[in-house]
């Protein structure tokens, strides 16, 4: 995840949603911290940097999903089949991950193994992680048979 959240009606609600997540998966949230001089580097240039800090919070064999305008959107229920399906395959590690301001890199996106996209609108990263954390909760909710989820 990209940047830190500075809104704090908005950290409060994000640390709410990693917290309730934490009773039905092991979950940890990483912040890449942002790029020192990056005003004096070109967006590609911004992209490519923050996607090498990327890398090096990756390890071999984890499954990476972009969390970008340009992937497949899907309803609650699709994303909670979804999650499951990914744990099914055994990946070491699922791990989400928020772009900044530019996306991501070529390497990133050749990286991925899918790319997910919360609506086609553009939010703040900050908004955006408050909002995924209540999808994932949304999702494990669901898998679980929990009543929080209404159809």
């Amino acid at each position: 995840m990209h940047g830190k959240t500075t809104q704090s009606a908005v950290a409060e609600l994000e640390r709410e949603y990693f917290q309730r997540l934490s009773h039905y998966w092991p979950f940890e949230h990483k912040v890449i911290p942002d790029l020192k001089n990056s005003k004096k580097l070109s967006f590609n240039q911004v992209a490519e940097e923050e996607g090498k800090l990327l890398f090096k919070e990756l390890q071999a064999g984890d499954w990476l999903v972009l969390l970008d305008e340009k992937g497949k959107e899907l309803h609650s229920r699709a994303f909670a089949k979804q999650i499951q399906q990914w744990f099914n395959q055994s990946p070491k590690r699922l791990v989400f991950c928020i772009g900044g301001p530019y996306g991501f890199s070529p390497e990133v996106y050749q990286r991925a193994n899918y790319k997910l996209s919360l609506s086609r609108m553009t939010f703040s990263h900050q908004i955006v992680r408050a909002l995924f954390g209540e999808q994932l909760y949304r999702a494990a909710t669901i898998l679980k048979g929990e009543p929080y989820h209404h159809d």
